[in-house]
């Protein structure tokens, strides 16, 4: 150095393109780790503070940035970021998750919904309760339906048959329906009305309620009086304003006394259950003919094996009257409340089954689409992926950026799902009266298989970005 000018007589050295080049990947390495204090120099030691010229830290060097690489939150907030990035692409990709899982949630909500309503509201006999019918309430094939429609009717001999023998049994009654009747007052009408003919021990078998009068008793039945129980659909029409009690109204051009008025009801998938008229079983018979089909209902002392053994003794009794040979199949149904609910749980879970295969497809083009859109950005990202490396990261940590990234895009595909699935079965049930009901379970099937799916189809854009050579990576150019 000349003490005239104090300038250094040394040439002054330029930084070279490898010192530049390093100075580079410290700088865009300090900014991902949060790391800003690095100084360039003339040597390793003053570029790099963590080693010095022996090396003697090198393997701390890269302990510390294995430890600072990437950490699941960091990886979460890095997948985040890029949906919000990439509105339209990110909307694209979770199309097919979304509409995978919100299919799914639609039709577990609305299977819950509708086994409760109809073991409610349909199949709601007692547990203590059996039916003997001349064809099952519910019938899935077209050979049962045939088989069924060549039947004898059953008869009030039939009924009056089990009443009588069957020892096992607390109750027995009948009933049988008329469902296109007519009824009128003066100038008002019902039409579509359910005309129901009854035993007096219907009432006490069904649980029948009133809110005024009475129900048909034995006096009625035998002496085929021309009385009727009628529900609330029918005196809104007929009665608005007043009482209807022996009031007088016709049932197919035929006078009757109303004798009670039944509980509301309500409706069941949109038909309304009180718009019908209960008579007398004999008077129903005089008035549409002696050989209507009825229904036979028995009550037992108890549940269980009580129950099984006055179906069995009054199924016994129906066999011998019909002369069902030994050892062939009953020629009639005999069904609890318990039989209905297993057949049309068997029903529901078929359709549950397909609906949620067809729901599977959706997933997994939703998964083809996740893993294609992870490999444009494994080919995007390539040189960041460069960079970490060669700042020490494992292939295993890249692996685990990719694979949560892949599952954090597929689960708010699934967050998505889930909403509108919900949304759209509440409306539905808004709109038409469908009956749903939501289950937590589905809601969390749903978010671990849409994560599931994400996370399968993002291993392979995993494994090929661990795999990146750094030094390739860093040469890399879009």
């Amino acid at each position: 150095m000349s003490p005239e000018s104090g300038k250094s007589d040394r040439p002054v050295q330029l930084p070279t393109p490898s010192i530049i080049f390093e100075a580079a990947v410290v700088g865009c390495w300090s900014l991902i780790v949060g790391r800003r204090s690095f100084v360039v120099g003339q040597n390793v030691t003053a570029r790099f503070p963590l080693l010095d010229s022996k090396g003697r830290k090198a393997n701390h060097r890269r302990a510390l940035a294995s430890d600072d690489f990437m950490t699941t939150l960091e990886a979460l907030r890095i997948a985040l970021q890029s949906l919000w990035v990439n509105k339209l692409r990110s909307v694209l990709t979770l199309l097919g998750v979304v509409i995978g899982v919100a299919a799914v949630i639609a039709v577990v909500t609305f299977v819950n919904g509708i086994n409760g309503y109809v073991a409610e509201k349909i199949f709601n006999l007692g547990a203590d309760v059996f039916v003997i019918s001349k064809a099952t309430a519910v019938i899935t094939n077209v050979d049962q339906l045939l088989e069924s429609q060549k039947r004898k009717d059953l008869t009030v001999e039939d009924f009056e048959a089990v009443r009588d023998a069957c020892r096992q049994c607390a109750l027995v009654g009948a009933s049988t329906i008329k469902s296109d009747g007519h009824v009128k007052r003066g100038e008002q009408s019902v039409s579509d009305t359910w005309i129901r003919g009854f035993t007096p021990s219907m009432a006490a078998i069904l649980d029948v309620d009133l809110t005024a009068g009475r129900m048909v008793n034995d006096n009625d039945d035998n002496n085929r009086s021309n009385v009727a129980v009628i529900g609330t659909d029918v005196v809104d029409n007929l009665f608005p304003g007043a009482d209807p009690i022996n009031q007088e109204i016709r049932v197919e051009g035929e006078i009757y006394t109303v004798v009670g008025v039944g509980k509301k009801q309500g409706k069941t998938l949109g038909q309304s259950r009180d718009n019908y008229v209960a008579i007398p079983i004999t008077t129903f018979l005089k008035q549409f003919g002696a050989h209507s089909n009825i229904r036979i209902f028995g009550k037992a002392h108890g549940v269980g094996s009580q129950l099984e053994s006055a179906m069995d003794e009054a199924r016994v009794i129906i066999r011998a009257r019909r002369h069902d040979l030994p050892g062939k199949p009953d020629s009639f149904a005999a069904e609890t409340n318990q039989g209905f609910l297993s057949i049309w749980s068997s029903l529901s879970s078929t359709f549950f089954i397909a609906m949620v295969a067809i729901a599977a497809i959706s997933l997994v083009v939703g998964g083809i689409v996740i893993m294609n859109i992870m490999l444009v950005s494994v080919t995007e990202r390539t040189r960041e992926i460069g960079i970490r490396k060669a700042m020490g990261a494992r292939s295993q940590d890249v692996l685990l950026q990719f694979l949560i990234e892949s599952g954090t895009m597929a689960l708010v595909g699934g967050l998505l799902g889930v909403f509108f699935g919900i949304v759209f079965a509440k409306g539905i049930t808004a709109l038409i009266g469908m009956p749903s009901a939501i289950k937590l379970w589905a809601v969390a099937a749903g978010l671990i298989v849409s994560t599931s799916v994400g996370v399968f189809f993002g291993v392979y854009p995993a494994k090929r970005a661990a795999r990146l050579d750094p030094i390739a990576a860093l040469r890399f150019e879009l």
